[in-house]
């Protein structure tokens, strides 16, 4: 039995191997470079760096930007993250079903995921063109054209603007998360619940919702990463202005490595960055660790 347990446990490190040398050569490695680079002072041009310990966090500490950037993230997380989940929750359980439009709403709601981050960004600038925008089109079609701006170029709306798209690009993901987790749940339960006299929001809420706990805590999870790891969108379409009203972590990180060439600071911010997503995740799965159904059970 001894002999056997052995070679099992062989047979499975001889499979295991592979991928966790990947993983430790392209992950685990290169965050341990970060986090040495980011103790030095060094421009990423030759290989003189200088120590300088615990310099640039101090320094991180007491960067305002950073700070409005962190929280710039933290409103895509926040105001992002519950208008994309109540959005895919919503059109999940609208198209839970066979009928046409249902069919029809299943093949078109994948569309943002499948096309480039680059194309979700140049599509988006030219609805908030301030010349030729569908937007101001539209606003002017139905008497509003006292509302067009120039959504990306003012202060104020810049961000809110930015949100829409991430809104957009990021719905088609969860509804397809929720829409498997929809279909996990037995019919039984559900003509149950109707018999017993919850039907509506009120068998949404008793019961669709406790046993899509599992989906919505994974939903959760990839939202937080997403939200706080968000560069391409925010990068193509405002570079971070106006003003850095929509700077985020990553975009700030962009600026002070290859436009300043601090890559020891930029190192920093990648670290912190870092710290900030696995702080957040473990809280979300630390929060979320108790399933309601288990717990009723």
């Amino acid at each position: 039995m001894r002999t056997n347990n052995r070679g099992r446990a062989w047979f499975v490190a001889g499979f295991l191997a592979p991928a966790t040398l990947l993983y430790a050569v392209f992950v685990v490695l290169p965050v341990c470079q970060a986090f040495q680079i980011s103790l030095y002072r060094w421009r990423g041009i030759s290989e003189q760096k200088t120590f300088v310990g615990l310099a640039n966090f101090q320094r991180l500490a007491g960067d305002e930007v950073f700070r409005q950037a962190l929280g710039h993230n933290l409103a895509f997380l926040l105001a992002g993250g519950a208008l994309t989940l109540g959005l895919a929750m919503a059109i999940a359980h609208a198209i839970h079903g066979n009928g046409r439009w249902a069919r029809v709403i299943r093949g078109v709601y994948l569309f943002p995921q499948i096309i480039s981050m680059v194309v979700v960004a140049v599509l988006w600038m030219f609805v908030y063109n301030p010349s030729f925008g569908i937007l101001k089109a539209s606003l002017q079609s139905v008497g509003l054209g006292r509302f067009a701006m120039d959504w990306l170029g003012t202060p104020g709306t810049a961000l809110p603007a930015v949100l829409v798209t991430f809104v957009w690009h990021a719905v088609g993901f969860h509804i397809m998360l929720f829409s498997a987790g929809l279909r996990t749940i037995p019919a039984e339960v559900q003509e149950a619940a109707t018999l017993d006299g919850a039907d509506g929001m009120l068998r949404f809420r008793q019961v669709t919702l406790p046993m899509l706990f599992p989906v919505l805590r994974v939903a959760i999870v990839y939202m937080v990463i997403g939200a706080l790891n968000v560069f391409a969108l925010v990068y193509l379409m405002t570079v971070g202005g106006p003003d850095r009203r929509t700077e985020v972590m990553l975009t700030y990180l962009y600026e002070q490595a290859f436009k300043h060439s601090d890559f020891g600071y930029g190192t920093a911010l990648a670290v912190a960055n870092l710290a900030v997503v696995m702080a957040l995740s473990g809280l979300a799965m630390l929060l979320l660790r108790r399933d309601p159904t288990e717990a009723k059970a």
